[in-house]
């Protein structure tokens, strides 16, 4: 009964769709102009992607932490490591560029050699109070000379903050407006007024500045991603536009499908701007996604248009079957394929809930447009001709079938123990894969703002900030000298660990209070004594400057303190070691029941969020499998057929898997993304086989050998086109300048092209060797793969 109502369905469909070719073309035409509106709505990520909850502990954490002292990740560092930096030309320089930065409305506060300030006691007032380091711009090197000596000899508390002793680097900090952070603000003042200011400086003093910290590099990132969308689109047209004039050698059919394909991109961005999702590293994946995907659809429908003009030359019937034929199957093998990304939408990340979402519905546009745009325009042309249908004979395509053919046919135990062996081989790779991620290993190698990172890393030990936050759970708890002390003991704690910079907090403001005690002498910047604390606390309340310097480490009661250093790029497991280490030392240092202290920051944040992202897209690979797994179930009612259709795509994810292991890529969410998405993919030309197999089982009154080996030429030629452009059309992410992209492009491909083998050799050997048990009604229920209408014997598709 579902087979005559899905029959009835499609050739119902088959007649609204040329009997209303102007109402649907207007339609497609509507919602296309629709769609386009939409594109005001669309924005770029001025953010960085939280993958935790909103209500992880490590979220709620963090979102405490800024309450209080606000986003810790808002400077911008510029450094320059010459000596000629100290010539007093170049040096008055350097100084005026901080002043141009500090006359910006986003910038809040400039720290830099020109507004440095010492901290001195007033002997006749009892008070603390702010002098400027430099009185008059120097006009000669002896002056600089002084100026420098007393810097990096006389004033430890600005050591590793503005200056490198050992290197002679000197650094200067931009601390943005903190409203303007993940605003189109930010970038537009970062890749305009600094890089201006930054280029003329240059060009002026022949001095190389390094810039880096996280605004400027979001800022950068961001500006790749917007380039490389245009870049990924052209090349996706470009690849797959050839690949399929070369198996078509024909410019109306490519020029036909290009067309559909750029449509469906304009809904794909319509889509974006209609959810108003911002536009980030996955999202702007998804509109060249789609001309790789739409590709094979629109191969499948003009190949066999094709085919039934070649066979019968009537253009009307032509065109009705090829909708009542092709487009179950194709529809069924798109909704798996969105399956694979819907995966994404039960994850509790809002950046991979959105590509879900985005994905999965423009899939299923890009089969609508598909279905509805190929017929109707082939039905206003004419009748193909001889030289459009040529393809169809090709020798070197027979030779390929008959080759697949003969090694199904003849040499079945070979291609197990092949299968087996590279099982085998894939597993042991396998055990060989870490999982390990890290902030920056993805960004673009060549940047220049990728190797001024690594230049801050070994300058300044980092540039990716970590918070410790001391709750004393007493107002003015933090001035006590017991908790300075435990302060201090975890910061030597924190020195002793080379991926972490020294430690940035009151107590270097207490010490350095100590040393204006004594007149500046640098041997005093130490913790005062019981007695010392007590002269220091009664100068240092008199002092108004002091409790301007207090704001940045300490909040308004006095009751919580931050502890910042900043964390070198390594890798998710050292960073955990790290985290464990650190841990220890609070919970020895601070006891629970007097100190409430936990560790944030977005370095923390991504640590989480990496293993976070992990265990999730783990599950939604698992999920993908289950799901499809059910419709197979639905379509064939055979759980022998369902463990057939699922070995040959979870093969090849295996092979992937042990290729990563051997080649030494890691797990880490832009690797894991792909199973999900390839197995999505690839269970296509499952689905397609053996619904080709099934219908030649009935025609065949259920001779297996027969309906194999005609199940194989006739789907093995569209299946060979569609992989073919699949492997070449996401081999173009490896263009991308960002690792986790390239890595995306290269192993979804190869996923693909072992999934293509598989699915021709191994299927079919599987069917044929367990021929007895499948043809056994008994246990090979009347499927619903009946569903898929019975097609006649024409090579080249089904």
């Amino acid at each position: 009964m579902l087979k005559e109502f899905l029959q009835g369905f499609w050739s119902g469909t088959a007649r609204l769709i040329l009997r209303n070719r102007i109402i649907i073309l207007l339609i497609i035409t509507g919602i296309t102009i629709f769609m386009g509106l939409q594109w005001k709505h669309m924005r770029f990520s001025n953010t960085e992607a939280n993958v935790l909850p909103d209500d992880h502990p490590e979220t709620l954490q963090y979102e405490e932490f800024v309450s209080i002292f606000g986003q810790e990740d808002n400077a911008i560092v510029l450094a320059v490591q010459d000596s000629s930096l100290f010539l007093p030309g170049n040096f008055n320089r350097w100084n005026r560029l901080s002043k141009q930065f500090q006359a910006n409305p986003e910038v809040n506060l400039v720290i830099s050699t020109d507004n440095l300030q010492e901290l001195i006691k007033d002997n006749e007032k009892q008070e603390f109070v702010l002098k400027d380091l430099i009185q008059e711009e120097p006009s000669s090197e002896a002056e600089v000379s002084a100026i420098k000596t007393k810097l990096f000899q006389e004033l430890p508390f600005y050591e590793s903050l503005i200056f490198n002793k050992e290197s002679g680097t000197i650094r200067t900090i931009i601390y943005l407006d903190k409203d303007i952070l993940n605003t189109s603000v930010r970038n537009e003042f970062i890749l305009s007024d600094l890089e201006n200011l930054v280029e003329n400086f240059e060009n002026e003093t022949n001095l190389d500045v390094r810039v880096s910290g996280m605004p400027y590099i979001k800022t950068w990132n961001s500006k790749i991603i917007i380039d490389e969308i245009g870049n990924f689109i052209i090349a996706a047209l470009a690849v797959t536009s050839l690949i399929f004039f070369f198996f078509f050698r024909s410019f109306r059919a490519t020029f036909i499908s290009i067309c559909v394909v750029i449509i469906g991109v304009m809904w794909t961005f319509g889509i974006l701007g209609l959810f108003k999702y911002e536009i980030t590293i996955l999202t702007a994946l998804i509109p060249p996604l789609i001309i790789v995907i739409g590709i094979p659809n629109c191969i499948f429908l003009i190949n066999k248009y094709q085919q039934e003009v070649k066979k019968h030359g009537n253009q009307a019937l032509s065109l009705q079957r090829v909708i009542t034929k092709i487009g179950n199957a194709t529809l069924m093998t798109n909704v798996t394929t969105a399956l694979g990304f819907a995966t994404f939408i039960i994850l509790d990340s809002d950046l991979l809930k959105e590509f879900g979402i985005v994905a999965s519905l423009s899939i299923l546009c890009i089969f609508i447009l598909s279905l509805g745009i190929i017929p109707i325009v082939y039905s206003f042309m004419s009748i193909p001709k001889y030289k459009h249908l040529k393809h169809l004979n090709k020798k070197w395509m027979d030779t390929f079938v008959n080759w697949m053919e003969r090694v199904v046919r003849n040499h079945r135990i070979a291609v197990y123990f092949t299968a087996v062996t590279v099982l085998v081989l894939s597993i042991i790779g396998i055990y060989q894969i870490q999982i390990t991620g890290s902030r920056i290993e993805d960004l673009p190698k060549n940047a220049k703002f990728f190797q001024d990172i690594r230049f801050f890393e070994k300058e300044f030990d980092g540039i990716m900030p970590v918070e410790v936050v001391v709750d004393s759970k007493k107002k003015n708890g933090i001035a006590k000298l017991a908790t300075l002390r435990r302060m201090e003991a975890l910061s030597q704690e924190i020195d002793e660990i080379p991926e972490l910079s020294k430690t940035l907090s009151v107590v270097n403001l207490v010490k350095y209070s100590k040393q204006a005690f004594y007149n500046g002498i640098p041997k005093y910047y130490q913790l005062p004594t019981t007695q010392e604390n007590n002269f220091i606390m009664d100068v240092a309340r008199k002092s108004s400057e002091n409790g301007n310097l207090l704001e940045s480490f300490v909040d308004s009661t006095g009751q919580i303190a931050r502890m910042t250093t900043f964390m070198k790029d390594v890798k998710t497991p050292r960073m955990e070691e790290i985290e464990g280490d650190l841990l220890k030392s609070i919970s020895k240092i601070f006891p629970a029941e007097r100190y409430n202290v936990y560790m944030t920051g977005k370095a923390l944040l991504f640590l989480k969020g990496t293993k976070y992202l992990i265990k999730n897209l783990l599950l939604s690979l698992a999920l993908a499998v289950g799901l499809i797994s059910i419709f197979m179930a639905y379509l064939f009612r055979s759980f022998r057929m369902i463990l057939i259709s699922l070995v040959p795509n979870l093969l090849p994810l295996v092979i992937t898997a042990g290729l990563m292991g051997f080649l030494g890529i890691p797990i880490k969410p832009s690797t894991i993304l792909i199973f999900s998405i390839a197995f999505g993919i690839s269970v296509d030309d499952t689905i397609h086989f053996l619904a080709k197999y099934r219908q030649e089982l009935t025609a065949n009154k259920w001779y297996i050998k027969k309906s194999v080996y005609n199940a194989l030429r006739e789907t093995g030629v569209s299946m060979f086109y569609t992989s073919i452009v699949l492997f070449f059309g996401f081999s173009v992410f490896i263009i991308s300048s960002f690792g986790g992209t390239q890595a995306m492009g290269g192993l979804v491909s190869a996923t693909l092209l072992f999934a293509m083998l598989s699915n021709l050799i191994l299927l079919p050997s599987l069917l044929l060797s367990l021929e007895r048990n499948i043809a056994n009604k008994k246990t090979f229920k009347k499927p619903h793969i009946d569903v898929l209408p019975s097609q006649d014997n024409e090579g080249g598709t089904n």
